[in-house]
């Protein structure tokens, strides 16, 4: 496993393929208040590439370019949070995705964990720390135990999106879980909106 850090932005003439993890890390959870800080990505090949932000001008093009192409799927878990953080701070919203804790949702409903951590360790069999989780992401210097763990929320993903598939189509609810990814860019702007916790298909 290696991890590769750049400043601002992605170098020139890295190919990530057609299929990549993203992740982020923001000052803290409000879609009003905190910033994005970090992009992570993985191909799926053992390695991670991580970019720290400049939060004065989000001048990231070719971070932007990856993101917002459509021939390459991007692999998050609860993609609703990353999604609008993205939209908001970089002005690009990520299609097509697949969103590994709506397919846990879909597909594992023999259990209410379906966190990173819960699904990761069933479905890759890999332990993952969280003990970084609320650190200080904004630091100018990050620690190598926040790079290791941003590294390892996107190093996995790729493992679990193929077994969720796996799960959904012996099930017949890959479509529905597809169905569902679709509508996730107007489920996060819906969020940045203003309707972050109301169901608009609710009775009431």
């Amino acid at each position: 496993m290696a991890i590769h850090f750049y400043r601002n932005d992605l170098p020139e003439g890295l190919s990530l393929g057609k299929r990549v993890a993203v992740d982020t890390e923001t000052l803290g959870l409000s879609l009003v208040r905190d910033r994005l800080c970090l992009v992570q990505l993985s191909a799926g090949d053992g390695d991670a590439h991580i970019v720290q932000l400049d939060r004065s001008s989000y001048d990231c093009p070719r971070l932007k370019a990856l993101l917002a192409d459509q021939t390459v799927e991007k692999i998050l878990h609860f993609a609703r949070f990353d999604m609008a953080m993205i939209e908001r701070d970089l002005g690009v919203m990520m299609s097509p995705v697949f969103c590994t804790k709506i397919a846990s949702k879909l597909a594992r409903t023999y259990t209410d964990r379906h966190g990173l951590k819960d699904v990761t360790r069933e479905i890759a069999g890999v332990e993952l720390s969280k003990q970084q989780q609320s650190s200080d992401w904004g630091a100018d210097e990050l620690s190598e135990a926040q790079l290791k763990y941003a590294a390892d929320d996107v190093l996995y993903l790729h493992q679990v999106r193929d077994g969720l598939i796996t799960m959904l189509e012996r099930d017949g609810r890959l479509e529905m879980a597809r169905a569902c990814f679709a509508f996730l860019p107007t489920r996060a702007r819906l969020d940045l909106a203003g309707w972050p916790e109301t169901d608009i298909f609710a009775h009431s």
